[in-house]
C-alpha cells in the first residue's frame, strides 16, 4: 500500500537552473556558415590566446557567440608554463568575481597587503647596509579586494581556458599561427578581413571574418599587417627578473618591497605557494653597466643593440647583483633546482595611436588589445591587468554590434568608444610608468640620484599612482557611453561630493561595491554580485523618502523605469532598486507592485548594512537614477524624476523593439 500519492507538473525539469551565463538576445539573423563556400567564415576571429585574447573569447562565448561564429587561434601548444605576468589587481579581481571564476585566485594566490620601502642606511661608515624606511598599504583606494594577488599567469590562463570549455566545444585552436592579413572589401564586403593561417606547422587555410582582434603581444603581426606602429621610447636601463624559492634572512621577503641601495635597485614580489609546500618569490634587479646612452624612437622590436645588451645578462650576474643589493642580509636560491624562470628586458613605454582599423564604410574591422597596442615596464603590475581590461571593454561593444543590438542609425559609434576609452587609459599608464620606472631605476635619496627624487617623494609617487594601478580609479572620458550632461531642471546636484575614488558616483568610473540588505529574504549582498558579466545594462533606482506615497516621485519613477525596460530587447536591461530609511515600514503591499514583479530579488535597503546613499553621494530626499554599463562602469546619473533622460541615453546605445 503506497504511503503517499505523488503528482508532478510538466515544468519540473526547469527547476535546476543552468550554470551558464545567459546569452545576449540577438536581433540579427543567427549566423550559419555557408556549406557551399570553400573559405571558412566567422563573425569574430581572435589572434592570440594570452590573457587578453582568452578574456575576449570567454566573454564573447558567454554572450552567445558560437564556435561557428567565433574562432581564437594561438601559435603556442598550451597555456603559459613559466614566467611572464604574476600580479592581479583589485579591479581585475572584481571582474573575475563577476565572472564567477575568482575562487582559485582568492584561495591560492599570495595576497600582498603591504608595500615596504627600503633604502641605504645613513649611518656613517655603514655604506653597504639597507634599512626599512616605511610600510604603506599595497592598495590604498577602497575596493572589494583590498590587496593585490600574485599568481602565475599560466594559472590565470588555465582558469579562463577551463571556463571557456563550458561554452565552447573547440576552445582555442592552438599550434596555429597567422600567416597573412588584409582587408579585402572587393572580395566580400560582409566578411572583408581575409587571413591565412597555418595549422600544426603545415596545413594552410584561408579564412574570412567580419571582425578580427589582435591579441598577439608586443611584436603583434596583426598590428604590423594593418600598418600600425607603437610610438614612444625606451629607457636606457636593462633589468633582470628571476622566479625562485629563496633562502634568506631578509625580514620582508613576504612583502612587496622596493629596495634602493648603493649597489642598485631591486623589487621583491612575493608569489604563491607551490606544490612542494614552499613559496616562490619574484625579484626584479637593475643590471648595472648595460645602458644605452641614446634613447631612440622605435617599435616594440628594440633593435639589435638592445638585444645585444640583453644577451650579456646572465643568471649568475643577476644573482650576484641581488646579493650585493641585499647586503648585509644574505639571499640565495634554496637549492640547485630552486630557480623556475629568469629573463632580461629593457624598459620601453609605447602606445599605438590607433586601436581600430576601419573599412571604407567606417566600420571597425581590425582591433588590437593588450601588449599589441601598449607596452611598458612590469614593475607597476599593469601588463596583464590592463590587457584584460581592454578586452573587457571591447567585448560587450563588439557583441552588441554583431548581434544587432545597437541602432542602425548609430553606425560604428559604439565600437569607436573602445579606442576613445582605452587609448586614453593606455596613455595614462605610459605616463605613470615612465615616472615610476625612472624613479625606481634611479638611486633614490642619494647624492648620486640623477632625478633628484627623495625617498619620501618616491613613496608619495607610488601612493598617488595607486588610484590608477589598482584599476579602481580608472576614469573614461565623456563619450556616447559616458554622459555627464548636468540636469537643468533641478536646484540641487543629483550627486554631492567629489571623492570619486571613495564611491561618489561619477559617469565614466566603476561603481564601487557596497553591501546592502535584501528586502525579500534579509540577505546581506554585495551590489557587485548583481552586476555579473552577462553583457546587460542595469538601472539602479535610488528611491527617495517619498516611496510610501503612491503619488510620489519614487512610485512614478519605478513605473516609468519598468515601462522603459520593455522598450528594449528582452533581458537586456535589468533593474536594481534601493530605498532609504523611511518614516514607515516597507511591505510589498505599500510599494508599487512592479517592484515585486520585476525586482523582487534585487530590492535593497540602502542603510541597514552600508550607508549606500552616503557612499554614493545621493541625497535620500531626492534620490537618483544610475545607469551601469555591462562592464560595471557608471554610464549616466539622472534625477529620480527624469526617466526620459535615461531613455535618451539608452536609446543612443541599444536598439528599441517597442
Amino acid at each position: 500500500m503506497p504511503l503517499f500519492t505523488e503528482h508532478a507538473s510538466s515544468w519540473r525539469d526547469l527547476r535546476v537552473l543552468p550554470s551558464l551565463a545567459p546569452p545576449l538576445p540577438r536581433l540579427t539573423p543567427a549566423f550559419v556558415p555557408s556549406p557551399e563556400s570553400e573559405v571558412e567564415r566567422y563573425e569574430v576571429l581572435i589572434v592570440g590566446a594570452g590573457p587578453a585574447g582568452l578574456m575576449l573569447q570567454l566573454l564573447l562565448a558567454r554572450y552567445g557567440l558560437t564556435d561557428e561564429s567565433l574562432l581564437c587561434i594561438d601559435s603556442k601548444p598550451s597555456t603559459l608554463k613559466s614566467g611572464q605576468a604574476d600580479g592581479v589587481q583589485p579591479r581585475t579581481l572584481e571582474v573575475f568575481k563577476s565572472l564567477g571564476i575568482s575562487e582559485e585566485i582568492e584561495r591560492e594566490a599570495c595576497q600582498m597587503w603591504e608595500f615596504a620601502f627600503w633604502n641605504q642606511t645613513e649611518s656613517p661608515g655603514n655604506n653597504q647596509s639597507i634599512q626599512r624606511q616605511t610600510v604603506v598599504p599595497q592598495v590604498i583606494p577602497p575596493a572589494r579586494f583590498p590587496y593585490e594577488a600574485t599568481i602565475h599567469q599560466g594559472r590565470i590562463e588555465r582558469i579562463m581556458d577551463q571556463d571557456l570549455l563550458r561554452y565552447s566545444q573547440r576552445g582555442v585552436l592552438r599550434n596555429t599561427r597567422l600567416v597573412s592579413l588584409e582587408i579585402d572589401e572587393q572580395g566580400d564586403a560582409e566578411f572583408p578581413v581575409l587571413v591565412q593561417i597555418e595549422v600544426n606547422g603545415a596545413q594552410r587555410q584561408t579564412l574570412r571574418t567580419k571582425h578580427l582582434v589582435g591579441a598577439d603581444g608586443a611584436h603583434s603581426m596583426v598590428r604590423k599587417a594593418v600598418g600600425l606602429h607603437l610610438e614612444g621610447q625606451s629607457l636606457d636601463h636593462i633589468w633582470g627578473v628571476v622566479d625562485l624559492v629563496v633562502d634568506t634572512d631578509f625580514p620582508d621577503i613576504r612583502r612587496r618591497c622596493a629596495i634602493h641601495s648603493r649597489a642598485g635597485s631591486v623589487m621583491v614580489i612575493p608569489r604563491e605557494r607551490i606544490c612542494t609546500g614552499e613559496y616562490i618569490t619574484r625579484i626584479y634587479v637593475q643590471v648595472p653597466g648595460l645602458v644605452d646612452p641614446e634613447r631612440k624612437e622605435a617599435d616594440a622590436d628594440l633593435g639589435e643593440g638592445a638585444r645585444g645588451r640583453r644577451s650579456q645578462v646572465t643568471l649568475e650576474g643577476i644573482l650576484k647583483q641581488i646579493e650585493d643589493v641585499f647586503q648585509p642580509y644574505y639571499i640565495r636560491p634554496k637549492r640547485a633546482d630552486a630557480i623556475d624562470w629568469w629573463a632580461a628586458y629593457q624598459i620601453g613605454q609605447r602606445v599605438c595611436p590607433e586601436f581600430i582599423v576601419k573599412d571604407a564604410t567606417g566600420v571597425g574591422r581590425v582591433f588590437i588589445v593588450g601588449d599589441a597596442c601598449h607596452t611598458h615596464s612590469p614593475k607597476a603590475g599593469q601588463g596583464m591587468n590592463v590587457s584584460m581590461m581592454d578586452s573587457y571593454n571591447l567585448a560587450w561593444k563588439l557583441a552588441y554590434h554583431v548581434n544587432g543590438l545597437t541602432p542602425s542609425t548609430l553606425g560604428n559609434a559604439l565600437l569607436n568608444t573602445y579606442h576613445i576609452e582605452r587609448h586614453a587609459n593606455a596613455q595614462q599608464l605610459i605616463d605613470f610608468d615612465r615616472k615610476f620606472s625612472t624613479g625606481f631605476s634611479d638611486k633614490v635619496g642619494t647624492a648620486e640620484s640623477k632625478s633628484g627624487i627623495s625617498h619620501a617623494e618616491f613613496v608619495d609617487m607610488f601612493s598617488a599612482g595607486c588610484e590608477f594601478t589598482s584599476g579602481c580609479g580608472v576614469e573614461y572620458v565623456e563619450n556616447l557611453a559616458v554622459d555627464r550632461t548636468p540636469s537643468t531642471g533641478t536646484t540641487r546636484p543629483v550627486v554631492s561630493g567629489h571623492d570619486y575614488l571613495s564611491g561618489i558616483l561619477r559617469p565614466g568610473r566603476r561603481l564601487l561595491n557596497v553591501k546592502m540588505k535584501r528586502f525579500a529574504d534579509g540577505a546581506h549582498r554585495d551590489i557587485h554580485d548583481d552586476l555579473g558579466s552577462t553583457g546587460r545594462f542595469r538601472i539602479l533606482s535610488f528611491l527617495s523618502v517619498d516611496l510610501l506615497d503612491a503619488n510620489g516621485v519614487s512610485a512614478i519613477a519605478l513605473k516609468d523605469v519598468t515601462g522603459l525596460a520593455q522598450q528594449f530587447p528582452p533581458s537586456l536591461l535589468e533593474q536594481i532598486v534601493v530605498y532609504p530609511e523611511l518614516p514607515g515600514a516597507v511591505s510589498w503591499a505599500n510599494i508599487p507592485a512592479c517592484v515585486k514583479e520585476y525586482a523582487e530579488m534585487s530590492f535593497y535597503s540602502g542603510y541597514a548594512v552600508d550607508d549606500a546613499y552616503g557612499i554614493y553621494g545621493v541625497d535620500p530626499a531626492q534620490g537618483a537614477l544610475v545607469v551601469v554599463r555591462p562592464d560595471g562602469y557608471v554610464g549616466m546619473v539622472a534625477p529620480l524624476g527624469e526617466v526620459a533622460r535615461v531613455d535618451g541615453y539608452l536609446g543612443g546605445i541599444m536598439t528599441r523593439v517597442a
